[in-house]
């Protein structure tokens, strides 16, 4: 049997909109963390491969499932990741959830609704953030936060790369009821400059994701685990300026990104930033004067 890699788009946890498994993060769980990336990352380049059919994707998503559940040993990823996780005694029930997702994004090329969308990222996103938690020992309570933190990336990504998707897989994840509310049709996702009805719904609909966003501002202060809190204060750094980018940009006519500068900065204000909060929360009060 051939391995999946080769299905790769050459892309790695270094091309992503936010950082994976970092220097901040705690050398133990790297290892961990990688397998878990490189398991979903090759799964997710083969439901986007522009070669394959759609009952060879699905083929293809099937069998990493079953190995990674123990039932043969032919792909790298499955196997690693199934290991990685035998070791930790953890369940693999996180990247089964995202299978789901890459299953769905060979079968469902269209939303139709906001809630659509978000039921799309309880299984691309949501389960991602809830994997680097358990991989941490947080406890679920923290997961309410990752949620909305978790779809807010998700959908800057639809918003970021809408033209692409449409042009490269067909493939729309704007919920259609936005879309036709502005007047849009899908077709104007061709253009290489957004016409204005469209400019206008990508801007309110970066507004609904600025709001998921701040749902999962809470996230990074509920979290025990010091660099886990630094890596999420980071992360939510990143997101807060993408989308702010996206609610004034043409995702069409530009590339709406951070240049390495602007990611360096932001990280060390998102450290600096969750750094002092945590010292500032362990500060002990100061007592009373007595006597005055």
């Amino acid at each position: 049997m051939p391995a999946a890699n080769q299905l790769r788009s050459g892309k790695t946890h270094r091309d992503e909109n936010f950082p994976v498994a970092s220097w901040v993060i705690h050398p133990r769980h790297r290892a961990l963390i990688l397998a878990f990336y490189n398991f979903v990352r090759t799964a997710d380049d083969i439901a986007d491969h522009a070669e394959l059919g759609d009952k060879d994707k699905l083929a293809w998503l099937d069998l990493f499932e079953s190995e990674l559940l123990g039932q043969g040993d032919s792909q790298p990823e499955a196997v690693n990741l199934r290991e990685a996780l035998a070791q930790r005694s953890m369940s693999p029930r996180h990247a089964i959830d995202v299978l789901k997702a890459f299953r769905m994004d060979v079968t469902k090329l269209r939303y139709e609704t906001w809630d659509d969308v978000i039921d799309y990222c309880r299984y691309s996103a949501m389960p991602v953030g809830r994997f680097m938690l358990d991989v941490h020992g947080e406890r679920e309570e923290t997961w309410v936060a990752s949620d909305a933190l978790c779809a807010g990336l998700q959908i800057n990504n639809h918003l970021q790369d809408c033209a692409k998707d449409y042009k490269n897989l067909n493939r729309v994840y704007l919920p259609r009821d936005a879309l036709a509310a502005s007047g849009v049709t899908v077709e104007m996702l061709r253009n290489d400059k957004a016409p204005p009805a469209l400019l206008q719904c990508l801007h309110l609909l970066a507004g609904r994701t600025e709001a998921l966003l701040n749902e999962g501002r809470p996230l990074a202060g509920e979290i025990r685990d010091v660099r886990l809190g630094l890596e999420v204060a980071v992360i939510q750094m990143f997101a807060d300026k993408i989308v702010a980018l996206l609610k004034v940009r043409d995702p069409l006519s530009e590339t709406v990104h951070l240049k390495p500068l602007q990611l360096l900065g932001y990280s060390i204000a998102g450290i600096t930033t969750e750094m002092l909060r945590r010292l500032v929360r362990r500060r002990p009060l100061s007592n009373p004067a007595v006597g005055v």
